[in-house]
């Protein structure tokens, strides 16, 4: 579904998707894969893990327990010729490639039962560098959701103008948004149908929102 213009969404497994494109189509990847700790939210209406029999999890949760495999990432640095992955802490053995440059998220969060900070492991070849903001995101409507300045964070210090930009996990939509509002090409997809419809009424919202200022 072409969003905009320059911002392509679909819905379906990021493997078909990024079977359709030449080598380093992409000039940079940005994604946040399931991290596998199996994120679940209790009754109480706080989040807390589960690791029992997945046949017992609630669907909205059961896509955090697997994580994606070896292939995923060859296919990934194939159409891409530099990648972001969060999460990447998790599982490293599957990323083929060392990296000097990890991106550290402080959240700023307090005491949370959520981590301190996270981590994206990148392809670039300079420092260590920290994203520190304390952001409190109303109408939440994925899990795992990320602050659309992050996202604009990240393509300042990482993508170049007319950078085409992938994200094979698109979620809750933030990093569309950041595209869209600093004149990206993004495509993506979204494989939970939910996901994808709640990610599209985000983004078609703040897009019309704009074009009433």
């Amino acid at each position: 579904m072409k969003v905009t213009e320059n911002i392509e969404i679909t819905n379906e497994d990021n493997m078909a998707l990024m079977a359709r494109y030449p080598d380093n189509y992409f000039d940079l990847a940005i994604v946040d894969p399931p991290y596998g700790i199996g994120l679940v939210k209790t009754e109480a209406g706080n989040w807390g893990q589960r690791k029992e029999n997945k046949g017992s999890i609630d669907k909205q949760t059961q896509w955090d327990f697997d994580v994606p495999n070896s292939e995923y990432f060859t296919q990934l640095m194939r159409v891409s010729k530099n990648q972001i992955v969060w999460g990447a802490n998790h599982f490293i053995s599957r990323i083929p490639f060392d990296s000097s440059c990890w991106i550290v998220w402080d959240k700023v969060n307090g005491e949370s039962y959520f981590a301190d900070c996270e981590l994206a492991w990148t392809s670039f070849e300079t420092a260590v560098r920290m994203y520190r903001k304390r952001t409190v995101m109303t109408n939440r409507i994925h899990i795992t959701q990320k602050p659309v300045a992050l996202y604009k964070w990240l393509l300042d210090k990482y993508a170049k103008p007319n950078n085409k930009i992938l994200d094979t996990h698109l979620g809750s939509g933030s990093i569309a948004i950041a595209c869209h509002d600093y004149g990206f090409e993004l495509t993506a997809c979204e494989l939970d149908k939910e996901y994808y419809d709640k990610a599209i009424e985000r983004i078609t919202n703040h897009v019309s929102q704009q074009r009433l200022f």
